[in-house]
């Protein structure tokens, strides 16, 4: 008898923390995002300034840079808010985080205090593309439209 009660006590447990899990995941998701939505509705108020700016960084076709850029900072980030394909989201989040890391935060270009600066965030962006890399392999935990693990 004390088997079973074991065995229902562990499996109680396990829900708590499975309900926790899940509750992390969606914070984590919400928190993940949670730079780069206002990012990219500042970019959709603000345009052409992001075209402008991509320019002057001498990113590849500006105009199409300032599309993708706003796409996956409203677009994907609303799909992973909603869990929705968050797998996938994840690691379009983390391609494109990685991507304006070698766009944006150049800082082996830079000296003195701008390259302080731009080392600092070119390293913030690889923690937030590793953040994106467990959300990839974590998946969306079950508080989520379509939960995908």
């Amino acid at each position: 008898m004390s088997g079973m009660s074991e065995s229902v006590m562990s499996g109680s447990a396990t829900h708590r923390s499975g309900g926790l899990r899940d509750l992390g995941l969606l914070v984590g998701r919400i928190v993940m995002v949670s730079l780069f939505l206002p990012a990219g509705i500042g970019k959709i108020t603000g345009w052409p300034g992001i075209v402008h700016y991509l320019a002057y960084l001498h990113a590849p076709v500006p105009f199409l840079a300032g599309i993708v850029a706003i796409v996956c900072e409203v677009g994907v980030s609303t799909l992973i808010v909603l869990g929705i394909g968050v797998r996938l989201s994840a690691l379009v989040m983390a391609a494109f985080t990685l991507g304006t890391m070698f766009i944006a935060h150049r800082f082996w270009d830079l000296h003195g205090a701008a390259m302080m600066a731009a080392k600092t965030n070119f390293f913030k962006n690889l923690s937030i593309v590793g953040g994106f890399l467990v959300m990839a392999s974590a998946g969306s935990g079950r508080y989520a439209l379509r939960p995908d693990g």
